[in-house]
This record gives structure tokens, C-alpha cells and sequence, in this order.
């Protein structure tokens, strides 16, 4: 016996992936859920609108940041820039106030209720029920493209390597931007395919709106399938077997199901967290999907999420590729 508990004690000691993900993961775990995460949002965006504009702002409860304030303001422009995403409460000061909230931020929203004056007149937008379903839909569209996406694309190369297919595409006159496009297409195509699907079923059975440009919300899909296929590949370069892919999948996961937005909301992070969210791309579709589907924002409200998911894709697949002709050319030198 105790030969045998010597001996897996040392393969898990020459195993450090397995090792990590044992140690790191329920460290991660603790930290988010003791430490990052809360459900208590302590600020809460605000534009005012009105005559009284300045007045009214001064009343508003602590939790709520006023962001501007302009007397020539009305309901149409408040809207409008609570649609746009600059800010989850607008208050309309006239006789009575009326305060407009952005449903689509369930949990200011609940807060707002709870915290604004009974003589405050509220009106929720974008979700007046503050129903479930439409707040996590489309967050959850973007769950399953990084699951299908990241997941069987890094266990389809691996799947290769271990099978030795990857040495027959190594003695192929193919640049590794070719190999690692032309690997990426079927993934592409399929995990596309998902997300039609997915989405459609959740505007057909959970009842979620799309207010919003279907072209927008393609072009965020699209950038996001591709991120998630270039992190597949990624994970799948520094694994040699499946199992180790799926153990860096679910470790790569896992933080960006907890602080993408998904399920706590941004602004509830711990301060010192919320620069790991924001590196996460998960946390930029989540935020195009809630745009676009539920409060039907322009262009001026994508602008940034869009970047940002541009620049995390590329960074990613660049790394990728970088790391895959690594792989490959080992590969090449032994077969010449």
C-alpha cells in the first residue's frame, strides 16, 4: 500500500497541470465567491433630465452616481441613453419625478426599486417583469459557444496529436496559418450553426425580446466563436492528451462564467477583480447580447465591447498560431 501511495503522489507531482488545476482551482473558487463576488450593487449610474434637473439629482439616494444632468433633457433623450448603456437609471424630473430603469441590470434594478422615494414614479424598460430568462439567455448563448467552441476544438487537435495525425499534416507543403485556419473552418461552421439554433430557442421558449440589429449581434457572435476557437487551440498546445485539454477548458471556464457578468454583475466586483473580468471575452459578448437583444442599442453602445472583443480575439489567436507553429515545425524537422 504505501508503495503504491508513493508512487501516485509522485506522478502527481510530475503531472503539474493536474497538480494546478487541484490547487488553483478551488483557491480561485474561494477568492471569487468569498471575496469578488456579491449580488450587492454599491453604485448605480444615473443621468437627470428636466428643468430641475440639478435639484433632483442631489435628492437621489447614495448608491446612485449621477453622470450628467441636463435641463433641456426629456424622456426621449433619457431613454435614449439608457438604451445606449450610459446609464441604469434615468430620472425625469417633472411633477411627478418619473424614474426609468434599465430592467436589463436585474439586480440595480431591484436595488432602485428598494431605494428610490415613494413619490418617485418608476418605470422599468427593456424588462418591466425583471424576469430571469431574459437577463441570463443571452449570456448563456455565449456559455455555449465558448463550451462548443473552446472545448471541442481543443480536444479535436489533441485528439490528432495523440492519433498522430498532426506528424502526416507536418510533412504537408501547408504554413501553419493554413493548417490552423483550415482546422478552425469545421469547428467555425458547426459552433455557428449552435448558436442560430440556440439562439432561436431561447427567443421561442424563454420569451427573450431581440430589440436590436441582428447584424450587430452576428458580428459580436462571429468575433466571439472566433476567440473561442483560437483559445481551443491554445489549450490544446500546451496539453498531450484530452484529459489534460479538458481539465485547462474547465480551468479557463470557470472564471469567466463567475466574473463575466453572467451571474454576479460587474459592478459588484471587488475593485482589485474587475481588470480580470474585462480580460475575459465572455465578459464583452455577454454585454453586446444584453445590447443588442434586450435594449436594442445603436452602434455608439457596441463600439467598445466590439474592440475590446477584437483585440482579445486577436491577441489570443495570434498566440495560438504562434504556439501551434511551434508545435509543428518539431514536427516537420523529424519528418525531413
Amino acid at each position: 500500500m504505501w508503495a503504491m501511495l508513493i508512487k501516485e503522489f509522485q506522478q502527481l507531482r510530475r503531472d503539474h497541470r493536474t497538480a494546478a488545476l487541484l490547487v488553483m482551482q478551488p483557491l480561485m473558487l474561494l477568492i471569487v465567491f468569498g471575496y469578488a463576488a456579491s449580488f450587492d450593487v454599491d453604485e448605480i449610474r444615473a443621468v437627470v433630465g428636466g428643468p430641475a434637473a440639478e435639484l433632483a439629482a442631489q435628492r437621489l439616494p447614495g448608491e446612485v452616481s449621477v453622470v450628467s444632468t441636463d435641463a433641456a433633457a426629456g424622456r426621449a433623450e433619457i431613454e435614449d441613453a439608457i438604451r445606449n448603456g450610459e446609464a441604469v437609471l434615468g430620472l425625469v424630473a417633472a411633477q411627478p419625478p418619473v424614474a426609468l430603469i434599465d430592467g436589463s441590470d436585474l439586480f440595480a434594478a431591484r436595488a432602485l426599486q428598494r431605494a428610490l422615494p415613494s413619490e418617485v414614479r418608476q418605470e422599468i424598460l427593456f424588462n418591466p417583469e425583471l424576469a430571469t430568462p431574459p437577463i441570463m439567455v443571452p449570456g448563456l448563448i455565449g456559455l455555449i459557444m465558448l463550451f462548443v467552441g473552446g472545448i471541442a476544438t481543443s480536444l479535436g487537435v489533441v485528439r490528432e496529436r495523440e492519433s498522430g495525425t498532426l506528424e502526416q499534416l507536418a510533412v504537408m507543403p501547408l504554413r501553419p496559418w493554413d493548417v490552423f485556419f483550415g482546422k478552425l473552418g469545421p469547428y467555425l461552421a458547426i459552433a455557428a450553426f449552435d448558436t442560430v439554433v440556440v439562439v432561436l430557442t431561447g427567443l421561442w421558449l424563454f420569451d427573450v425580446p431581440f430589440n436590436g440589429s441582428v447584424w450587430w449581434f452576428s458580428l459580436g457572435a462571429l468575433l466571439f466563436l472566433f476567440t473561442a476557437l483560437g483559445l481551443g487551440v491554445l489549450i490544446s498546445t500546451v496539453s498531450r492528451t484530452q484529459a489534460q485539454a479538458i481539465q485547462l477548458a474547465i480551468l479557463t471556464l470557470v472564471p469567466q462564467v463567475l466574473l463575466s457578468g453572467l451571474i454576479f454583475p460587474l459592478d459588484a466586483l471587488a475593485t482589485a477583480i474587475r481588470p480580470i473580468a474585462y480580460a475575459m471575452p465572455l465578459t464583452w459578448f455577454v454585454q453586446i447580447a444584453r445590447a443588442t437583444m434586450l435594449r436594442g442599442s445603436d452602434i455608439s453602445a457596441l463600439v467598445q465591447p466590439l474592440g475590446m472583443l477584437t483585440l482579445i480575439g486577436t491577441c489570443i489567436v495570434v498566440l495560438a498560431v504562434l504556439r501551434f507553429r511551434r508545435d509543428l515545425m518539431p514536427q516537420r524537422g523529424r519528418a525531413a
